[in-house]
């Protein structure tokens, strides 16, 4: 059953790229050296020259492949250049469309690419495109959520859209133990993509207050409360913080540019002024209010208990999932 690998690595394993600049050189290593999939995030804005150096520090770290996550809802011909011109092993993309022209032009470079996707108009999307494999958002996700549709109801549809194909797809969307990973393999996955278990390690570049709200939290909420401006129709699952549940009926019409400032960050080596309902979560640079800044995470954040190595979490996940699989599925 398919705790095996998929695309080339180890194992089915895939750490979600988490934004602005969460996933960096240290956790993509790491979890790269575990044998899972490693995804670095692109900056939002065309940093082609960071781009590469994120890559070039990434391989200083580890000898494994690894992926770059690309957001399309943001400038991005030049990042995109910068990951074929590197041949990184995967190109993972996500808010729009990528269609056979860009995939076939990735695949020259011999780059395999996953499109994530949150609806099965967009899984057959993905599959005309010619993707080597489709990354199933379900509305569970942490984040910034692309659908409207839970997992376990999603995942089966786009295992039958793809089962003419050789495509794996792969289940994200509130998974972060060996359980939902066994799960999301009997509804026909052959891998599982984490985010907000990925976030609660020691190598994610998240800031220690965030990791320890993770820790403490076990309630989430679907809202649209955060970076209306920066990135309109793109809806959120964050935790239910003193700061959001007193702000949570913000008014539709209100948005962050006309806020003030609480803090300040250095994002993919610039500095931004963090303002009010900015969607921008804190990482280890940040000063000010980090309390009343975004932050981001799954529905299956209550089942996260410590902060672990990233390597750990991958062990773990497989070796749990080949235990369930062996002994709960393996006798009459």
């Amino acid at each position: 059953m398919g705790w095996k690998g998929i695309l080339g690595f180890d194992y089915g394993v895939v750490q979600g790229p988490l934004g602005p600049d969460v996933s960096g050189p240290e956790l993509v290593a790491a979890v790269a050296n575990a044998g899972a999939i490693g995804i670095l995030r692109a900056p939002d804005w065309e940093a082609p020259d960071h781009l590469r150096e994120l890559i070039r520090e990434t391989r200083a770290l580890t000898d494994k492949q690894f992926g770059v996550g690309i957001v399309l809802s943001f400038p991005h011909k030049e990042n995109l250049k910068a990951v074929l011109d590197e041949k990184v092993a995967v190109l993972q993309v996500s808010w729009g469309d990528f269609p056979k022209e860009l995939v076939s032009e990735a695949h020259r470079a011999a780059v395999k690419v996953i499109h994530q996707v949150g609806c099965i108009e967009d899984a057959n999307k993905a599959k005309c495109a010619g993707v080597d494999a489709i990354v199933v958002q379900g509305h569970e996700a942490g984040g910034h959520v692309l659908g409207q549709d839970g997992l376990i109801s999603l995942l089966p549809r786009v295992v039958d859209l793809v089962s003419d194909c050789d495509i794996p797809v792969i289940a994200a969307g509130g998974i972060v133990d060996a359980r939902g990973y066994v799960a999301a393999l009997v509804l026909g996955a052959r891998g599982v993509c984490l985010g907000t278990r990925f976030l609660a390690t020691l190598e994610s570049f998240a800031h220690p207050h965030y990791k320890q709200k993770l820790i403490e939290s076990d309630k989430t909420e679907f809202t649209n409360i955060f970076g209306r401006s920066r990135w309109p129709g793109a809806p959120q699952r964050v935790l239910q913080t003193p700061f959001f549940n007193e702000w949570r009926h913000l008014p539709e019409h209100e948005n962050e540019e006309n806020q003030p400032v609480i803090g300040l960050s250095v994002i993919h080596g610039v500095p931004k002024e963090v303002r009010r309902f900015a969607g921008t979560v804190p990482n280890p640079t940040t000063t000010g209010n980090v309390e009343c800044m975004a932050m981001y995470a799954g529905e299956g954040v209550g089942l996260i208990k410590e902060i672990l190595p990233a390597g750990e979490v991958v062990k773990s996940l497989v070796e749990e999932a080949q235990h369930i699989i062996q002994h709960k599925f393996s006798h009459d």
